[in-house]
């Protein structure tokens, strides 16, 4: 007789158990056939497997971990890239933080962001092989946030760098560095974008990429398959799993003048230009929105001196296009200071072509790149348009810190409003409507009469254009 107990039942049709002497039965499990394996796509996958292990072995050699120590006003890179091992906090009134660093040159000149290295009181350079030497800053680049540190060491396997410029959106990278001090890390990712501005530093033009980067990757490379430096690692944005660095063709000329002469001499025309948005082109006439749009000119700069206004288009720089906003930075950057060039700009739709001389870049300037004010959308009458004004009296200049030509304030912006979505602000200071200049309220009202205007505005953080517009309401 067959016995049951609760509880006890067959599970997934392997054993039955019989009793009262009838004998054991088993029972075969139907499995399903496994599908065969695709021996091409495996082999396609460990070759990139190969590939990511080999510029591993290849370059992190040339990869170091950057120790450092403040006292009291602590460096950059403990709020917003380093912080040691576990993010310990002040030990004895010294802060430890960490970072990641690039052999630029085989007799020991290390390239890192400054953020790590500025006022640190100590920094130790630890090599792949576990030697360790003290390091010296050998010269500082903040605008773009660049160092260079010197270590007592010879025949370093110095990085190979890449050209940036070749470089192409969606190809493999790689970042090696030390997160949260977890020495010689890679992850992988593609290149996201290339000429991004995130407004962190005055210089930006960086590479985006979705390679995992951390607290503690700040200063090391952002590689190619080939094993070459396609960019230092700089910023993070929150935890988005975006990172930005900065490019080769700005990171190696930057080292070799800060290795060589410890300061940066770079090439600079005096414009704070801004992207060209469809809104923007179309008040200017233009049917593309290529080109760099010239919202403002430094007085007695190389610009102003071969008669570039704002409102220009600029499209080409020698023979360099001007595509997006960021080539013109680019392409002035590269030229060396003195160095003659060609400007052709788009002026009230007729072409120009106007000869200067690069100057070179006076310090603690605001950032080459005009305000960024979103989509640039945005009036009939001021008021209608989610727009107040009144002129600018002496009292408010002073109050705005204000110096420029400009003779009406933005005193007032509706929330959810036209003037707001154009990216006006109060205390605003609006220098142009429709190209022409504004010398009271009245004059933003009649350019605005069709349901639009193209505004020049002057703020604190530089001048830009934008467009206000009914249609947007």
């Amino acid at each position: 007789m067959a016995l049951a107990f609760a509880g006890w039942t067959a599970l997934a049709g392997f054993v039955t158990y019989s009793y009262a002497g009838a004998a054991p039965s088993t029972t075969t499990p139907v499995v399903a056939a496994a599908s065969p394996v695709n021996s091409e796509a495996v082999n396609r996958a460990t070759q990139l497997s190969d590939a990511f292990a080999d510029v591993a072995e290849r370059v992190s050699p040339s990869v170091v971990t950057i120790k450092v120590e403040a006292k009291q006003d602590i460096p950059d890179v403990f709020k917003f890239f380093g912080g040691g091992r576990g993010g310990e906090g002040p030990q004895g009134g010294v802060q430890q933080g960490s970072g990641s660093g690039v052999i630029f040159t085989s007799d020991g000149s290390i390239l890192t962001n400054n953020h790590v290295v500025e006022k640190a009181t100590r920094i130790d350079v630890v090599l792949r092989d576990g030697r360790s030497f003290r390091a010296k800053v050998a010269g500082t680049d903040p605008a773009v946030d660049l160092a260079v540190v010197k270590i007592d060491a010879k025949n370093l396997p110095a990085a190979t760098f890449a050209d940036s410029n070749q470089a192409r959106v969606g190809e493999w990278v790689l970042a090696i560095g030390a997160p949260f001090g977890l020495d010689y890390t890679l992850t992988a990712g593609v290149l996201s974008a290339k000429g991004r501005s995130i407004h962190a530093n005055e210089i930006e033009d960086y590479l985006q990429t979705d390679a995992s980067i951390n607290p503690g990757n700040s200063g090391g490379p952002l590689v190619n398959l080939q094993g070459q430096v396609l960019g230092i690692n700089t910023v993070i944005i929150g935890g988005s799993g975006i990172g930005f660095a900065i490019p080769s063709s700005i990171a190696r000329s930057v080292g070799e003048q800060l290795q060589t002469k410890g300061k940066v001499s770079r090439a600079w025309i005096g414009v704070a230009f801004q992207p060209l948005t469809q809104d923007l082109a179309k008040s200017l006439g233009m049917s593309d929105t290529h080109g760099a749009l010239v919202a403002s000119v430094v007085p007695k700069s190389p610009a102003d001196k071969a008669g570039i206004k704002p409102g220009d288009v600029i499209e080409q720089v020698d023979t360099q296009k001007v595509v997006q906003s960021s080539d013109l930075l680019r392409a002035v950057l590269l030229k060396p200071v003195g160095t003659k060039v060609a400007i052709n700009v788009l002026r009230d739709g007729k072409p120009l072509t106007l000869q200067m001389n690069t100057a070179e870049r006076p310090g603690d300037l605001k950032a080459e790149g005009a305000q960024d004010t979103g989509s640039g959308e945005s009036p009939e009458s001021p008021a209608a348009l989610g727009l107040n004004l009144q002129p600018l009296s002496p009292q408010i200049a002073q109050e705005l810190s204000y110096k420029g030509p400009g003779k009406v304030v933005v005193s007032g912006v509706k929330p959810g409003s036209p003037a707001e979505r154009a990216g006006l602000q109060r205390g605003d200071v609006v220098v142009e409507a429709d190209r022409k200049a504004v010398d009271k309220p009245a004059d933003v009202a009649a350019a605005a009469k069709d349901g639009k205007a193209l505004l020049r505005v002057d703020r604190k953080t530089g001048s830009f254009y934008t467009v206000v517009s009914k249609e947007d309401d």
